[in-house]
């Protein structure tokens, strides 16, 4: 591995302020001392929040956080290596609205309370292709549920992945669940860029680290943003 170890990495995230590491003991089958009191114990203000779920290195929370100094975005995944990246450049920058939370995603419901988060963004997700694994998709009905639990009456759910079969699975899924669909595209740069207000091509343009691997090799960047209720 170039540059810094796991180790390392791991030793210099505790030394941040804008990170969050539950055991798995805080968790399981129990609400997390957090839970409802993101706005007044990390973030201090009344404003949105907005997680983005699978982050990686935070590349959507830290470039959302830049664009959006009025919200508050989390960025949640459980590899600490991962997460340095995103948590160093927030931290490093004074960015007071982003924040990190390393957890296995199964334990997200323990972490929000009833209407706390207003966005969630599942960006270039492991799909989970074959069926008997269907359960682990993050927009499968098990996790929807959770979302369910935290996510406010109108809050939006945004994906974005380079796999077909993945996508149309999620769109099969809101389809059956009744949910509200507000946009869809299989092909989110060519075919529909060019006819969103530029503040959303900002957001959209924001690249992770699969992203720009996936579109190196010509996959199709396929998008849509939906509401449970």
């Amino acid at each position: 591995m170039g540059g810094k170890g796991k180790l390392q990495k791991w030793a210099e995230m505790k030394t941040f302020n804008n990170v969050t590491e539950p055991t798995t003991d805080e968790v399981f089958r129990k609400d997390h001392p957090l839970k409802g009191k993101w706005r007044t114990e990390i973030f201090k203000n009344d404003n949105p929040i907005v997680l983005e779920l699978g982050c990686g290195k935070g590349e959507y929370s830290v470039g959302m956080g830049e664009q959006y100094p009025n919200k508050n975005f989390i960025g949640v995944d459980i590899k600490g290596n991962r997460i340095w990246r995103g948590a160093k450049t927030a931290f490093e920058n004074n960015m007071t609205n982003v924040h990190f939370l390393r957890t296995q995603i199964d334990h997200i419901a323990s972490f929000f309370a009833e209407g706390e988060v207003d966005e969630i963004w599942i960006t270039f997700p492991d799909p989970q292709p074959k069926d008997r694994l269907e359960r682990k998709r993050l927009t499968s009905p098990m996790f929807i549920d959770r979302y369910a639990t935290f996510l406010k009456p109108e809050g939006i759910i945004h994906l974005k992945t380079d796999h077909e079969g993945f996508f149309q699975y999620t769109l099969d899924e809101v389809e059956r669940c009744n949910f509200k669909l507000l946009e869809s595209t299989f092909s989110l740069y060519n075919e529909m860029a060019e006819n969103l207000d530029p503040k959303t091509q900002e957001i959209l343009n924001i690249k992770t680290f699969y992203e720009k691997l996936f579109s190196a090799k010509g996959h199709s960047i396929h998008y849509c943003r939906f509401q449970l209720k």
